[in-house]
């Protein structure tokens, strides 16, 4: 199946197709073979301040429509996704490499957000609070916040954009939206689709450009950027969230983790591997929520090792449309280098590859397992964004809690163990946002999504979710007789 019918080469912009002012485009590059896919407008601050200027002037007429009128266009837009999940499927697989079937997983993933808020846009209740007095009446409302800026990261070029934009929306705010430079394709073509549902003109807009820092500056002090919704690094978070200060608008950053995965002694350790290749070697280990530091008892590290060696083994690498694939490319040379300095520092500090550990042609690295890594390593640190399984020991639950909490980052944990008491102590101390016991794969629209420490802010997805894109206004009435 082709994908041309989905394919968007100019931005969407108050319900119209358009260049950047400049005329400027920039390639998009299918990282599995080098091909160019297609180019798209190269857009600058005075490109985005336009649309964020037709969204501002949409907002009136549209947070007065109905909550039952803005679940009706959401609910389009959902079965327009579905309808177009395969082409949207390939289209990801060709923009940023996971394999195909992860891709038609993300699909329907994105497109849960769509139906779980167009549902939700009818349940933001408010409050009757009881009055000091009794001539006074007291009551909770909640109302749209205004213009949604989005910055959305290219692993998840769909899922990403309506984790944010469907709340937004849901709640009677207009949106900017602003995909990754590597994959902005996928993001016009669920604006398309977003146009097609019907939303009004200038209510959703998407802007694509390769000045991340200049747009991303210009919607931190747009005034009339109300809300700004990130999913990225911790670094950019932190510069975006200083940037905000001055208009001191709301925020949601969902920024980086270093996810631990413990497998404790009484583990079933066959479904703990299951779980390891799931939550690490998604999209080539290319996902905020992956393992970065996987936690092994003394009394069954060999064992784990040696399972999870083999199953890491029987992981086939290559361009994701091709069949049984389950390892695409990295996103970049960058990526690449990245992975290969973190396996090579590992290695000098007296980590052992067990299997894999070398680059292969192209974009591509093996997946690979090490053993013996210690906190020393740069690995034990740092996400490494990429298929590197390194494996810590430990002794104790004690020390397995101290190491898992021993980082800035706290979005995802996991682990593995039968003691059910074990189950609640463990996660109530691991300091995250997210716990997955004896479960690699735990994101899901009904539950919310996000993290504690330098991981971010707020959070998405599940009833929780609607909160960050509402604003909350308290109303007395007073001379009541």
């Amino acid at each position: 199946m082709e994908t041309n019918n989905l394919i968007k080469t100019e931005a969407y912009v108050n319900g119209e197709w358009v260049s950047a002012g400049s005329g400027k485009t920039f390639d998009v590059i299918n990282p599995a073979t080098g091909e160019l896919i297609a180019s798209v407008p190269d857009m600058d601050r005075d490109d985005v301040r336009y649309a964020i200027d037709a969204a501002n002037d949409a907002w009136p007429a549209y947070r007065e429509l109905t909550a039952n009128q803005r679940a009706l266009l959401l609910k389009k837009w959902y079965a327009l996704i579905l309808e177009n999940k395969e082409e949207l499927a390939i289209l990801m697989t060709k923009e940023c490499g996971k394999v195909l079937q992860e891709s038609l997983g993300e699909a329907e993933y994105g497109a849960s957000f769509v139906e779980w808020f167009a549902e939700e846009a009818k349940r933001t209740y408010g409050d009757v609070i009881p009055a000091t007095s009794n001539d006074k009446r007291i009551v909770v409302i909640k109302q749209s916040i205004g213009v949604v800026a989005a910055l959305t990261p290219w692993n998840f070029p769909l899922a990403m954009i309506t984790r944010k934009v469907a709340p937004a929306l849901a709640a009677g705010s207009p949106v900017v939206v602003k995909p990754p430079s590597e994959t902005p394709l996928t993001g016009l073509a669920i604006a398309s689709l977003a146009e097609k549902a019907g939303f009004p003109r200038g209510v959703y807009n998407t802007v694509t450009t390769t000045d991340n820092s200049g747009v991303g500056k210009e919607f931190c002090e747009n005034r009339k950027v109300r809300k700004l919704s990130f999913t990225g690094s911790t670094a950019v978070g932190k510069i975006l969230m200083n940037q905000c200060s001055s208009t001191l608008k709301k925020l949601s950053l969902e920024l980086g983790g270093n996810a631990p995965f413990i497998v404790f002694e009484d583990a079933d350790i066959d479904e703990a591997v299951k779980g390891a290749i799931t939550s690490k070697f998604r999209n080539s280990g290319q996902t905020c929520v992956c393992v970065n530091r996987f936690l092994a008892h003394d009394k069954i590290y060999d064992e784990f090792v040696q399972k999870l060696s083999r199953a890491v083994a029987a992981l086939n690498v290559g361009n994701g449309l091709d069949k049984n694939i389950q390892i695409g490319p990295l996103i970049s040379k960058k990526g690449l280098d990245k992975v290969q300095l973190h396996v090579k520092d590992a290695v000098d500090k007296g980590a052992e590859i067990r299997q894999g550990g070398k680059p292969m042609e192209g974009l591509f690295f093996e997946p690979t397992v090490l053993a013996n890594a210690t906190k020393e390593m740069i690995i034990a640190n740092e996400e490494i964004f990429g298929p590197v399984a390194a494996v810590f020991r430990f002794n104790t639950e004690e020390e397995a809690i101290k190491i898992a909490n021993d980082t800035e980052c706290g979005l995802a944990s996991y682990f593995y163990s039968k003691d059910v008491s074990r189950c609640w102590r463990v996660a109530e101390a691991l300091e995250c946002g997210m716990v997955g016991i004896n479960e690699g794969l735990i994101s899901t629209a009904v539950a919310p999504f996000g993290g504690v420490k330098e991981s971010g802010i707020g959070r998405e997805g599940s009833k929780y979710g609607m909160d960050y894109f509402m604003e909350i206004k308290y109303i007395c009435f007073g001379g009541i007789k």
